[in-house]
């Protein structure tokens, strides 16, 4: 089982480091056709916006992912005190995913369930009737990011649970 977790870890955090790079060279790329077509033809098209900040709320939630797994992300006390021994790096990692799952649970069930209960008032229910101006593609589409992001942080959590390092060096190793 634990190699299953891991496994599942590292496979998600490379499909999710490929479509994260993919979103910033399509943002790139978006704007630079918005720069172009705005002072050398002064015509911009009117979706390029919406492109490049649509990829960049996919990128920003696909990075966090990817931060948390190679643990480069801003962690709980780590740069406050100084090194402890081991059992104080438990009590660390305790205190360090709870405050994860305290985040993450409630953004995870909202996102599915509304406040009263039932699916129909949930976040991504809401979103699917509502669509883009300029693209003309249902919202849903851009707020899937949201619940997608959180659950891929839990299945790394539950990698670290299972002894993954995620130092820099399995990330390099995926590579």
């Amino acid at each position: 089982m634990r190699n299953l977790i891991l496994n599942v870890s590292n496979g998600i955090h490379s499909v999710t480091r490929q479509i994260a790079v993919f979103a910033v060279a399509l943002m790139f790329v978006t704007v630079m056709i918005q720069i172009v077509a705005r002072y050398v033809f002064s015509q911009p098209p009117v979706w390029t916006e919406d492109v490049a900040r649509y990829a960049m709320v996919w990128t920003g939630l696909l990075g966090a992912t990817l931060s948390f797994k190679s643990r480069s992300d801003a962690t709980l006390m780590d740069s406050v005190f100084p090194a402890r021994p081991h059992f104080m790096g438990l009590v660390s990692e305790i205190i360090q995913s709870t405050a994860i799952l305290t985040f993450i649970l409630p953004v995870v069930y909202f996102c599915f369930m509304g406040l009263r209960g039932g699916f129909a008032k949930g976040y991504l229910a809401r979103q699917s009737g509502l669509t883009a101006d300029t693209l003309g593609i249902p919202m849903v589409w851009i707020s899937v990011s949201v619940p997608i992001a959180m659950i891929i942080i839990l299945i790394h959590l539950a990698a670290r649970w299972a002894g993954d390092a995620g130092d820099s060096q399995q990330g390099a190793q995926l590579d």
